[in-house]
């Protein structure tokens, strides 16, 4: 594989430029010479699989992008990039279902890094059946994806109170997102997708990465009589060691408020007949 290591220079320079460094940022942050960063920039050198790996964390790559940065120098990946699909090491995916039993009544969601969900509990399901406008818009393979049922107008948009707060929220975090992983062409299309929805407003195009991204947000849903509002956190994995953790998030919904709390809780109890027997 080191026939691809001359595509090395031309990687290492685009992140160290991505992330507003120069030279000698970089190699005060990683601890080498600025000598040895330019000769690396320059082909002159040929970094070895070690120095790869340094450079990566010093610049704060997400794992997908490292294993791409050993390719180019012409090394072997490093982090396994298993699918969701049997990939999750068994005590991880215990811990999943756990996560999602423990959290009904309310919704809990697991993402990927282009906001599909790959699972989600009885909760969550319930929630999505109850804020979609138009079932037709769903997608046929039945991929449901965050962003697109928060900005199409066919899906839950016309359901989300005060939705310019709740989608430029949401958008920030894509395109912080797209920032951090500038070679990912399935986040860059998926922006543009959602920039091109109908009154999206054009001042959200530039993204304004100084404001802080707010570790929770609140999301009111009303349709019809139904009124439901939560505090969404998310979590990720510390220190993940492949590919598919790197990229996770589980969003979680709690009850901003007992009114909900309990529309939750009746929500999830089995329908019954007019004479009261449980419905099976």
């Amino acid at each position: 594989m080191r026939s691809e290591a001359g595509l090395f220079p031309a990687v290492l320079r685009h992140w160290r430029t991505r992330r507003g460094w120069s030279q000698l940022d970089l190699a005060l942050t990683a601890n080498i010479s600025s000598r040895h960063v330019s000769f690396l920039e320059t082909g002159r050198a040929q970094p070895s699989r070690e120095m790869v790996l340094r450079l990566g964390e010093t610049l704060d790559l997400p794992l997908r992008d490292r294993n791409a940065m050993l390719h180019a120098a012409g090394f072997e990946h490093a982090f396994a990039e298993p699918t969701f699909e049997g990939g999750l090491p068994p005590p991880l995916a215990q811990a999943l279902d756990r996560m999602s039993a423990q959290q009904e009544p309310y919704p809990l969601v697991v993402m990927n890094r282009r906001f599909d969900v790959l699972r989600a509990n009885d909760a969550a399901w319930r929630m999505f059946a109850r804020a979609i406008a138009d079932p037709e818009a769903l997608p046929k393979d039945g991929r449901m994806n965050i962003m697109r049922m928060l900005f199409d107008p066919r899906l839950a948009r016309p359901f989300v109170l005060e939705w310019d707060r709740v989608a430029h929220a949401i958008l920030s975090r894509l395109q912080r997102e797209q920032f951090s992983r500038p070679n990912d062409n399935e986040l860059a299309s998926l922006l543009e997708e959602i920039l091109a929805m109908p009154d999206v407003p054009k001042a959200w195009q530039k993204p304004d990465l100084s404001v802080p991204v707010e570790p929770t947000l609140v999301l009111r849903v009303r349709r019809d009589d139904l009124e439901l509002a939560f505090l969404t956190t998310l979590t990720v994995f510390q220190a993940p060691q492949n590919v598919l953790l790197d990229e996770i998030v589980i969003e979680s919904y709690f009850p901003y408020d007992q009114r909900t709390a309990d529309i939750c809780a009746s929500l999830a109890l089995p329908p019954q007949s007019p004479e009261g027997a449980v419905i099976r």
